[in-house]
């Protein structure tokens, strides 16, 4: 029990620890109360110092910055949708290629032989493959064979919804984490004996309520607990949750902006070069850098040609990536962010890590205090409305905050009675009732996604970062896959000045 956290996590292999200067676990004291950190006679406070967390498998590391957001060229749909404007971004991890067909057939298989109990889940699961159907085209192989034939394995995956990329976003982070801490010598593989709610977790473990296959409990310094504790995020071990980038962090890498170390200007230094759209140097020079369609029924040239289209989308490691290593931000397949649409987004989301689609929740307990767990063995969690004694915390649902409508505008004072009578934000965007409602509809609602890169059957247009378009969040497309993202906690990209 005396073997120390930093000798268990150098031996694991998972992180860089520091040995030396004045961080916070550096010096092994407080700066604020001079008492030490890790020591049972101070009260064993434990701190972890890390240089650098681990990177997430297939994943690339993205420095924040600042870039102009938004349409650059020329508006052709006249949308004004994404006016310019300078906007920041913290550094994040994205991943260096979209989701593959491989990568979904694997969390399906996980679906099935995990939640026996509930096979729906597994079903619910599956890509749409009658997206492929046209009604003047021959599309069957496609739809019978695009998901599951082993040469299309690393091709993107698409036929998915926003609702179903993002629930790929939460079993992601489960995998990934509870091998962290099998890797960690903290659990032992069990995957056999998982079933239904008795399945890891990434919150449940945290919370304490799954338990898992236990192999060696981390040494608790206070002593308190002879046994040991489980280990948490302060330790360094757990990741970040995966989930869909914002519109602003794919943007900024697509655009793949850095800085000149000579000039300290920032430039446009994307695989594409500006706006060309073939090769500008090189033996392949002259070629296309996208799958896309050059014009009507053009999306393959010339036999022989070597001009790079295709019919379908293609590998998602093809062509070239762009200077932040990332492949197919252009063209391929388009892919769903986080962003609820609003044509008016540019004017109205901050200008530092910009979002739209916030919805706040709260962790569910019993009586007890216990955290309640669903039939999956997931954490429960509940929108937050009006919460007693935080006057600033004004609405859980922030989807369509300061868009118009009524509840965008209810006062925070406003008691919970209050709040659930109120017309429903619907109201806003579905009218069909009423006198004066009478044929009135918009496809913009709470539900409505931004997607973003284009596709193998668009033309150049849509390839630009700043170019936006929206989807129901329950609706798929053959044309649209998406990429997973996370964050990166803290500062250490940047160098301490001395």
């Amino acid at each position: 029990m005396k073997l120390s956290l930093k000798i268990l996590f150098i031996a694991a292999g998972l992180v860089v620890m520091g040995c030396g200067g004045s961080g916070a676990g550096q010096s092994g004291v407080s700066q604020t109360t001079g008492w030490k950190y890790n020591d049972p006679k101070y009260g064993g406070f434990e701190v972890q110092d890390m240089h650098e967390p681990p990177t997430a498998p297939g994943m690339v590391f993205v420095p924040g910055g600042t870039f102009t957001m938004g349409a650059v060229a020329g508006d052709l749909t006249y949308d004004w949708n994404n006016k310019p404007r300078r906007v920041s971004v913290d550094s994040y991890y994205i991943d260096a290629t979209e989701v593959r067909n491989v990568d979904w057939r694997e969390y399906v298989y996980w679906l099935q032989t995990v939640f026996v109990s509930f096979p729906g889940l597994a079903q619910a699961a599956l890509p749409d493959t009658l997206v492929w159907r046209k009604p003047l085209a021959y599309n069957e192989p496609l739809v019978e064979h695009y998901f599951r034939l082993p040469s299309f394995n690393d091709y993107p995956v698409v036929g998915v919804s926003w609702l179903q990329a993002s629930e790929y976003c939460s079993w992601r982070t489960d995998r990934v984490n509870e091998l962290a801490l099998i890797r960690a010598g903290v659990l032992e593989f069990n995957v056999q004996e998982q079933k239904d709610a008795n399945s890891f977790n990434t919150d449940a473990y945290l919370a304490g309520e799954y338990i898992g296959k236990v192999k060696r409990n981390l040494p608790d310094v206070s002593g308190r607990n002879p046994q040991g504790r489980r280990a948490g995020y302060e330790d360094g071990v757990l990741f970040p949750k995966f989930r869909l980038p914002t519109e602003a962090e794919w943007e900024y890498a697509a655009e793949a902006i850095t800085a000149d170390p000579n000039t300290g200007m920032y430039q446009k230094t994307a695989a594409w070069g500006g706006s060309r759209l073939r090769k500008p140097d090189g033996s392949e020079k002259g070629q296309l850098m996208a799958n896309f369609q050059r014009g009507r029924g053009d999306r393959m040239g010339v036999a022989g040609g070597g001009d790079g289209g295709a019919l379908t989308p293609v590998a998602v490691n093809s062509y070239w990536p762009n200077d932040f290593g990332l492949y197919c931000m252009e063209g391929n397949v388009n892919e769903w962010v986080m962003d609820v649409y609003r044509a008016m987004s540019s004017e109205d989301v901050e200008d530092a890590r910009p979002f739209r689609g916030n919805v706040y929740t709260v962790v569910e307990r019993n009586e007890a205090g216990r955290v309640v767990l669903d039939s999956l063995g997931r954490v429960k969690r509940d929108t937050l409305g009006y919460v007693k004694g935080r006057p600033n915390y004004t609405r859980g649902d922030n989807r369509n905050y300061r868009d118009g409508d009524m509840l965008s505008a209810i006062n925070s004072q406003m008691d919970k009675e209050q709040r659930d009578s109120t017309a429903n934000s619907n109201q806003m965007y579905y009218q069909g009732k009423g006198p004066l409602q009478e044929g009135m509809s918009t496809l913009v609602n709470e539900h409505s996604r931004v997607y973003k890169g284009g596709s193998f059957q668009d033309r150049a247009y849509w390839l630009s970062p700043g170019t936006r378009r929206f989807l129901d969040e329950r609706m798929a497309k053959e044309d649209l896959g998406f990429r997973c993202a996370m964050d990166r906690l803290g500062a250490a990209d940047f160098k301490k000045k001395r």
